[in-house]
């Protein structure tokens, strides 16, 4: 079955309503309005020479965000908000350090302050770093207040809260960025870079997934308050963005081509139960409390065009680090976690005096051939602005580079690179996913947030900023150790 529209979608997966709801998720296909197209693709707001900024939430992400931001040339934090009174005032005591401008407004202490925060006609952007369960009605209430909106990650759960955001945005003319760091990293815009150059050929295959052992933080530090109990209620990849969003980018989802199924296959859980037993004590409270999560979450997307994603999920296993951040074309391969690649026809074996092309399909590129490729290919951005991200810090410098660019496209009257169809397709996984899982793996469709202007929206194109335009100067950023900490 073809399905086009939030209509035709809600009406395909009407089967899965009782065991959506038995699962904890939240959609209930509550009709909204019925547009044609993404009238948000491609969005130009007006020049903001100068962009005002309140943030919200100022734990680990919003503090970061604080720092780098008020880094950034013609932007300003305005306004700042956390319920916690002291994590305010730890931010205003930051930015009188650093002898930058006060934020006019304060507020804290009520759990729906940041609604106040929102209402003021001093303020441009919304900057949500908060909680999950805020981020949508964070960046609803922004939108109809006519601010744009950089929402963390995820930025929404169910296919109703993204249709909402989808619509809320196009309604208000108000842009809704999720702010996917890693689609900025340096790995993954070398992917974007081979990717739009043709290195690599026509994409059909990719690799990705968030492999991060989380027990600790879920059962006694930053998550146990929220993301825990997320994970105690949930399955299915409820933290797809970091892994997808750059694949999804290399393969132009909604930019030509446009996610069309899944099906998604998680194991036991085991990892989150285990770390309880063997480190708490008798009657501790966290012995008792059963996670629904699989260890491994496998979900598998199909595109509109013929690709494949692969998507894993692991929060809960002893297991190093990855994205793993691998797309796979005609012509070769890029893997990022570790940094591999292969380009056919470069990697041969030599038989007598002759060189065999192809027959280095049992070898990568070795480390000096990978080094030179990287720096030949490397993207534009990086080279641009790679010194000064490495001396700001967050995540290696791509927070910083994320922020920048947003920041550069609002004062430049530039698209932003990620709209909210982006955002609501790669969130949609999250439920879908879920759906799949508590149905034997079944097949599930995923809705065409564009309503078919995938077909024909403009690629991503070439991203990059002219520093000068910013008066941003290398020497005069400083490093800073709490956005290299985060």
């Amino acid at each position: 079955m073809r399905i086009t529209g939030r209509r035709e979608f809600l009406k395909g997966t009407a089967w899965m309503g009782a065991m959506a709801f038995a699962a904890g998720c939240a959609s209930t296909g509550a009709k909204l309005t019925e547009n044609v197209g993404a009238p948000m693709q491609g969005f130009r707001c007006k020049p903001m020479p100068k962009v005002r900024v309140g943030v919200i939430g100022l734990g680990n992400r919003g503090s970061g965000a604080v720092h780098r931001v008020s880094m950034i040339p013609g932007v300003e934090i305005v306004a700042l908000c956390d319920i916690r009174p002291e994590m305010v005032d730890r931010q205003v005591d930051w930015l009188k350090s650093k002898k930058l401008p006060l934020p006019k407004r304060c507020f804290s202490g009520r759990e729906e302050a940041w609604k106040k925060l929102c209402d003021g006609d001093d303020v441009d952007v919304i900057y949500s770093a908060t909680p999950w369960s805020l981020h949508v009605p964070i960046a609803l209430y922004a939108m109809r207040a006519g601010k744009h909106v950089m929402t963390e990650v995820p930025a929404a759960f169910t296919v109703d809260e993204c249709w909402e955001l989808v619509e809320i945005s196009e309604k208000t003319k108000r842009n809704c960025m999720q702010l996917e760091n890693c689609c900025y990293g340096e790995m993954e815009m070398l992917m974007l870079s081979l990717a739009q150059s043709g290195i690599l050929g026509n994409l059909s295959y990719g690799e990705c997934g968030y492999i991060h052992d989380l027990r600790r933080s879920c059962w006694e530090r930053c998550y146990k308050d929220w993301r825990l109990h997320w994970n105690a209620e949930h399955q299915g990849n409820q933290y797809p963005t970091h892994g997808l969003g750059p694949v999804a980018w290399a393969m132009g989802i909604n930019r030509g081509d446009r996610f069309g199924y899944l099906v998604s296959l998680e194991s036991g859980q085991a990892g989150f139960e285990k770390y309880a037993r063997d480190h708490y004590a008798t009657g501790d409270w966290r012995l008792g409390k059963k996670i629904a999560m699989g260890d491994m979450n496998v979900t598998l997307v199909k595109t509109a065009k013929g690709k494949a994603i692969q998507i894993q999920h692991d929060v809960s296993s002893p297991r190093p680090y990855t994205r793993i951040d691998l797309v796979s074309g005609t012509k070769g391969i890029f893997w990022g976690m570790p940094w591999r690649v292969y380009e056919e026809g470069k990697c041969v074996y030599k038989i007598g005096v002759e060189e065999t092309p192809g027959g280095g399909v049992h070898q990568f590129f070795d480390e000096a051939k990978a080094e030179e490729f990287r720096l030949k290919y490397r993207h534009p951005l990086w080279k641009t602005i790679g010194k000064i991200a490495a001396k700001v810090g967050g995540h290696g410098g791509m927070d910083f580079i994320m922020d920048l660019r947003w920041a550069y496209c609002l004062q430049n009257g530039l698209p932003l690179d990620m709209d909210v169809y982006d955002l609501a397709a790669w969130c949609s996984i999250c439920e879908l996913s879920e759906k799949s899982v508590r149905n034997r793996s079944r097949s599930v469709d995923v809705p065409d947030f564009t309503r078919g202007a995938w077909k024909n929206a403009q690629p991503l194109g070439l991203l990059d900023i002219d520093p000068s335009k910013m008066g941003l100067q290398s020497d005069s950023v400083k490093k800073d150790e709490a956005a290299l900490n985060i």
